[in-house]
């Protein structure tokens, strides 16, 4: 009996959370680097409250892009292993569909919990009360745009065994301009200024991701299946 594309979206969901949700050190480690890094940091530059706002923002953003990147190797890195990947590609249903569910649990367990975190981290820092809420909507809107993009680097590398450090070179360069726009947006938040164009310009760059991404992973996946 055939299966409709929801369904197989939702089988391909299902199984890729639960083996998420198996695989701790794949989502706990992140946030891990995440809580030790923000907690040292006040250690290695000092306890100055004002030092510490002023860069709280930026920090909180460049430390989340990095844990993001601890993630990305092994996205597809099961599927490739154990032959389900090859399955993906054969099957009837288009691939950047499948991917895309790929691509939202890899969201739930790495950039929503680093996310969510960022509050308490703000307050270790020191940050202002007015940054709160940029900071948590731009990471909000800004993991996801990680984990998009990051798919695409992790497609590209799936086939190396070390393929962690090549991901970084591929995908940074596009990674800095959500940096900028989702640091931005907290900082001048803070400073009193209007940041609210910040964040629609990071919801264009989601809404690209999301129109264009599962495809490029799809051709990546192809290409590295073929290799």
């Amino acid at each position: 009996m055939s299966v409709g594309l929801a369904q197989a979206m939702g089988l391909q969901f299902t199984q890729d959370w639960k083996l998420a949700v198996r695989s701790r050190s794949d989502w706990a480690n992140p946030m891990i680097f995440f809580v030790l890094v923000i907690t040292l940091l006040p250690l290695g530059i000092g306890p100055e409250v004002k030092q510490l706002a002023a860069i709280a923002p930026g920090m909180i953003w460049i430390v989340a892009l990095l844990a993001t990147l601890l993630s990305l190797d092994a996205m597809f890195r099961s599927d490739w292993d154990d032959g389900s990947l090859e399955q993906m590609l054969i099957s009837p249903h288009p691939l950047p569909m499948l991917v895309l569910s790929k691509i939202a649990v890899h969201w739930l367990v790495t950039g929503l919990p680093l996310t969510l975190l960022s509050p308490l981290l703000g307050l270790m820092l020191s940050l202002p009360e007015a940054g709160y809420l940029p900071l948590i909507v731009s990471l909000f809107i800004g993991s996801a745009c990680l984990s998009f993009i990051g798919a695409i680097g992790a497609a590209l590398t799936v086939a190396l065994r070390q393929g962690g450090l090549l991901i970084s070179l591929i995908i940074m360069p596009f990674y800095v301009p959500v940096l900028i726009f989702g640091a931005s947006a907290a900082m001048r938040a803070v400073q009193g200024f209007e940041y609210h164009g910040l964040l629609v310009m990071l919801g264009g760059f989601l809404a690209l991701a999301v129109a264009g991404a599962p495809f490029a992973v799809a051709a990546a996946l192809r290409i590295s299946s073929e290799g």
